[in-house]
């Protein structure tokens, strides 16, 4: 490894002579193996050396953030570092970065215990599993959802109270105070929802009295009172301008936004596609929803179908992995929502959209509006979104594929 990195054979035996010989070699490959340039595993190895020597490591020996943080401040002050200014603190910030993720790959790192921020966390894993396994909600539901729960078992174990003894005024009193916290009305609903959602498994469990989950009464939410989310046409056709040309990053995020403008896919769906969804021969897209849990299939339009074809020729990294849309840099990975998420907000912000939501749902709520107003009606915008509503989910199997491509069709003003 070494030997790839380096050309002066002095530094190439004072890299092996070095400590945990072993451990730094197993990390290099694991990086070049995610796709880290030459240069990057060149800082890598030296961030190695330097700290192996600085912290006089051996194996079994288990590093603080304290220690990285003092060996990086000696590196910064005894190397080859800039004299000063934000270039030093981003290459003490480096040397930081590197250490830590090579300690731990290499079970080296003294995490620091997490202190448990109120005392029902096992109750709320519990909950966490039932709505898994039981309830089959998507992983990011599952996740804001024992948010919205731990904020407030934190906030009743700060003023003393416990899950056994919490009182329905408990609940109104952290409900008024979020209200009074100038949070919006949707905001303050969702919380109490997913509140309700809890106590009505912890009155079952038998962890709180009975009656709790049926007094939270939710404030009354109307969808058409805020802002609109979607972005207009103008701004989507700005937006997908942006992709114009031959960057690797361009041609990456055309292919992506193709597919969120033409099909109104949330960005967990667009994340969890995967090259066998492609149906090259039937020109068909499949797609995964979380939301409701079923396989969608849609027609693959020609313009989407030629800017992901050209991403997976031009650009798509050549791995292993069966994601469609990966990472560019290393470590290469797929992408994940929160990525798709930038890659759109990043896009908003060089053409000034501001003012209103600009994620991955703006566009959904965009295609949703362009479909209305080319004349479908509510069911199927509904069911060519994947909505589950009773009456969606209801009419949602019997949706032909040929249904389906004459909503596809539909002229996208040359944006598909």
């Amino acid at each position: 490894m070494f030997e790839d990195l380096f050309t002066d054979g002095s530094t190439i035996e004072r890299y092996r002579k070095a400590p945990l010989l072993d451990e730094r070699l197993c990390w290099l490959g694991h990086c070049a193996g995610t796709g880290a340039r030459q240069s990057t595993l060149c800082k890598i190895a030296s961030c190695q050396f330097h700290l192996a020597h600085l912290l006089d490591l051996q194996a079994g020996d288990r590093v603080d953030i304290t220690r990285i943080e003092a060996a990086a401040g000696r590196w910064v002050r005894h190397g080859r570092c800039p004299p000063h200014g934000s270039a030093r603190r981003d290459a003490h910030q480096r040397f930081v970065g590197h250490a830590l993720r090579w300690l731990r790959f290499a079970d080296m790192f003294a995490e620091e215990p997490c202190r448990p921020q109120h005392p029902h966390a096992a109750e709320v894993a519990i909950f966490a599993r039932w709505m898994r396994t039981e309830r089959g909600w998507a992983e990011a539901t599952v996740r804001n959802c024992c948010s919205k729960v731990d904020r407030f078992l934190v906030r009743l174990n700060d003023c003393g109270g416990t899950l056994d003894t919490v009182r329905i005024v408990d609940i109104d009193e952290q409900v008024a105070h979020w209200h009074a916290c100038g949070l919006s009305r949707a905001t303050i609903r969702d919380y109490a929802k997913h509140l309700r959602t809890f106590f009505r498994f912890a009155e079952d469990q038998g962890w709180c009295m009975a009656g709790l989950a049926g007094g939270i009464m939710p404030p009354r939410f109307h969808p058409g009172e805020t802002i609109p989310k979607g972005l207009d046409r103008n701004e989507v056709v700005r937006l997908l301008a942006t992709t114009e040309g031959d960057r690797p990053a361009d041609v990456r995020d055309r292919a992506v936004l193709m597919v969120l403008i033409a099909y109104g896919l949330r960005a967990g769906e667009v994340a969890g596609l995967r090259l066998d969804d492609l149906d090259w021969a039937e020109e068909r897209l499949q797609v995964r929803r979380p939301k409701p849990g079923r396989i969608h299939h849609y027609p693959l339009s020609r313009g989407v179908g030629q800017a992901i074809l050209r991403y997976i020729r031009e650009v798509r990294p050549q791995r292993p992995e069966r994601a469609l849309f990966l990472t560019l840099r290393a470590p290469i990975r797929p992408m994940t929502r929160d990525a798709i998420g930038n890659v759109i907000n990043n896009r908003a912000d060089r053409i000034g959209i501001v003012g209103k939501r600009r994620g991955p749902h703006a566009l959904r709520h965009g295609t949703a509006q362009h479909l209305l107003d080319q004349g479908l009606s509510m069911k199927e915008v509904g069911d060519y979104l994947g909505h589950r509503s009773v009456s969606a989910t209801a009419a949602y199997a019997k949706v032909q594929l040929d249904t389906l491509r004459e909503v596809g069709e539909i002229d996208l003003e040359g944006l598909a």
